[in-house]
């Protein structure tokens, strides 16, 4: 009897056994595929959103680069467009006042022919159309310049004080005196419209003199007044 009831709790209790152990077999593989499959799809998603930032990430660095060379090159062209700019403006200031001395008296002349005279005291050189040196303005911009000169010396009764403004070969006008003695002088002006490069010079006329000192009789002087 003993026997019998033993081995019927032995059936029962191996049949909820192996009851159970099928279905804990059932569910566990069940969950691991379920969570395999939660993280697949999020590994996807994931792999996606990535991919995305990515693009978006590229779109913006390009974007970004795009937008600083654009930013880049509008300073360039600003940059230019200044320097242009103040080019233009410095060209634009020109004026120039100069005398024959710069210390000293001296008699200049008279020569047999006319002579090109040489202002070495230069006072105003705004744009440095003048030289010095030769004696010559050059025009560097198209326009309308106003000139003025004066030339004087001792009258000696045999001599005049002469002086003829030069625009390239030809003479424009001519500042003139002459007496018996004593200091004589003249001055006069004019309005020209000059090209590029073209050159203006004052000569002292042949056989005539200038006398210059301390007091900067004999001058020439000369400004821009308007581009055209």
């Amino acid at each position: 009897m003993k026997i019998s009831v033993s081995f019927t709790l032995w059936l029962l209790l191996s049949s909820v056994s192996a009851k159970e152990s099928t279905e804990c077999q059932r569910a566990f593989p069940e969950d691991i595929y379920a969570a395999l499959r939660e993280m697949t799809a999020s590994l996807v998603q994931l792999k996606a959103d990535m991919r995305f930032l990515q693009t978006q990430g590229t779109v913006i660095k390009a974007m970004s680069e795009e937008t600083v060379s654009d930013f880049a090159e509008q300073a360039a062209q600003q940059k230019t467009e200044v320097d242009k700019l103040k080019q233009q403006l410095q060209v634009q200031q020109v004026a120039f006042s100069a005398a024959l001395q710069t210390s000293g008296e001296s008699t200049i002349g008279p020569f047999p022919s006319d002579t090109t005279l040489i202002y070495k005291h230069v006072t105003t050189n705004i744009g440095n159309a003048y030289n010095p040196n030769t004696g010559v303005f050059t025009a560097p911009v198209r326009g309308a310049y106003h000139f003025e000169w004066s030339v004087g010396a001792n009258g000696d009764n045999s001599h005049a004080s002469g002086a003829v403004l030069v625009k390239n070969t030809e003479n424009v006008f001519v500042a003139w005196e002459k007496q018996k003695d004593g200091f004589m002088s003249s001055s006069k002006g004019v309005t020209l419209l000059l090209e590029v490069g073209e050159v203006v010079f004052v000569r002292l006329w042949s056989n005539t003199l200038a006398l210059d000192n301390a007091n900067h009789h004999n001058t020439f002087s000369g400004h821009l007044l308007f581009t055209m």
